[in-house]
């Protein structure tokens, strides 16, 4: 008998964290996730400190993004096509291999921007193997009742990366200097091979050899799937209008409001957000879990909305609290979803073409935001992208496929959904001990569907 409400206590499910697979992998992945937050800060300092130039800071960025772009879609079909405990420990040996290049420049004094542009672009390359692979990890190490739960703790260990792994990188930066800094971040990548080694991932071996073939059959489960891309595209525009418009007139309308210091706390307090619905999703359950992401996701769009108003630090700073709690709620729910009911064998190349949307939508929309600032005025450009960022995240609870879409905690016995048939997705799963998979990447995390 079904508890009353939308909105019941997990009951009776092991935690994931009792199975040793999960706990390797989630081990793994917090010291990848802490090297990869300090990465950026660290790589800043260095080129502004060896250059003393913006553009060649640019240019080091690009040409990591640019190939993440450009090979995500192979490497989707690479992680379904293979074992992926082979791609992601070979992927990460590559990622020390690059991140230790540049520490061993930089800590030798001999910076080139050609030598560590080409080191990023490697980097970039090996990130597009990596994320789509890990997206695909956790139905294979934990059971499909588990699911919520096991990324529910990734995202807390993601989110707390976030909050604490910049500062972290900046004092290691001050004390140290910026090489010893991202040769700890060359380190993690190691410690992230060695724990995903020991994971107990099946291999999915295509009988095709043709890779643009498997590319095709996962856009046709994608886009033949009517609650999946539907999300996908809203958050695309959601990316679009919402990302760049808070990184990059965040700052300067706070400090308009208030000072620059608000910014911070800002920042701190929608940490703070992020973490704390970690902890809510991993009790609670709710039967139409998407739909419920979907409903809360709106609420990351309040800060800028806040911002637009011209309403003061208090009230900006509760805005970004509930924010963070609206951000890490879809975050969870949608990663869960796409492990629920997309197949294992299929999840790596579906999810990157999710992955891919939200990845170019950001810079586009960091690019249109200074002119359109400029046409807007800054506080107008805030208040209408908060606005059409929140309408672009309920847009998708227009399509009752999404509104329907079930959650298996919350009903372990239900039939599986049907699933959208390729001749690359069969309906069937594999299993390692009886159990499923798991994890979130170390990438630049997009918003939610799409990160």
């Amino acid at each position: 008998m079904r508890a009353p409400g939308m909105i019941r206590r997990l009951v009776g499910v092991s935690s994931p964290l009792k199975r040793p697979a999960f706990r390797w992998f989630i081990t793994g992945q917090t010291v990848s996730l802490l090297g990869g937050s300090m990465a950026p800060v660290a790589l800043t300092f260095a080129v502004l400190d060896a250059s003393n130039s913006t553009t060649q800071l640019g240019v080091v960025l690009v040409a990591r993004m640019v190939p993440l772009l450009v090979f995500l879609l192979i490497g989707g079909a690479t992680a379904d096509r293979f074992s992926r405990r082979t791609v992601l420990v070979l992927s990460n040996i590559g990622s020390a291999l690059t991140q230790g290049a540049v520490a061993a420049v930089l800590l030798t004094g001999h910076y080139s921007l050609a030598l560590v542009s080409v080191l990023e672009l490697l980097n970039g390359v090996l990130t597009a193997f990596t994320t789509p692979t890990l997206r695909g990890v956790l139905p294979e190490l934990v059971e499909k009742t588990q699911l919520r739960q096991a990324n529910s703790l990734l995202g807390t260990v993601r989110n707390a990366t976030k909050v604490f792994g910049p500062s972290v990188s900046g004092l290691l930066v001050v004390a140290v200097g910026s090489g010893p800094a991202i040769a700890a971040d060359a380190a993690s990548f190691l410690v992230a091979a060695v724990c995903l080694s020991r994971l107990p991932l099946s291999g999915h071996v295509s009988g095709r050899k043709n890779v643009l073939r498997d590319i095709h059959d996962g856009w046709t489960q994608f886009r033949t799937t009517p609650w999946l891309w539907p999300v996908t595209v809203a958050f695309c525009l959601v990316n679009l209008v919402l990302t760049g418009t808070w990184q990059i007139l965040g700052p300067e309308l706070t400090r308009q409001l208030s000072d620059i210091q608000t910014w911070g706390f800002v920042l701190s307090v929608r940490g703070i957000g992020l973490l704390l619905m970690g902890v809510v999703m991993y009790r609670l359950v709710v039967r139409r879990l998407l739909r419920f992401g979907l409903l809360i996701g709106v609420l990351s769009t309040l800060p800028l909305i806040t911002l637009g108003l011209h309403l003061h630090a208090p009230w900006l700073m509760a805005a970004a609290f509930i924010g963070g709690l609206g951000f890490s709620a879809l975050g969870i729910a949608w990663d869960t979803s796409l492990q629920e009911h997309v197949p294992t064998q299929s999840l790596s190349r579906v999810s990157s073409f999710d992955d891919l949307l939200s990845y170019i939508a950001i810079p586009i929309g960091q690019l249109l935001v200074g002119p359109l600032s400029s046409l807007l005025g800054g506080f107008h450009l805030a208040l209408f992208a908060g606005l059409l960022a929140a309408a672009a995240a309920l847009a998708p609870l227009a399509s009752p496929a999404v509104r329907r879409l079930p959650h298996h905690a919350a009903d372990p016995q239900r039939t599986p959904t049907p699933q959208a048939s390729t001749p690359a997705a069969p309906d069937a799963t594999y299993r390692t001990e009886t159990s499923c998979r798991a994890r979130s990447s170390s990438r630049p995390h997009p918003a939610p569907p799409g990160h």
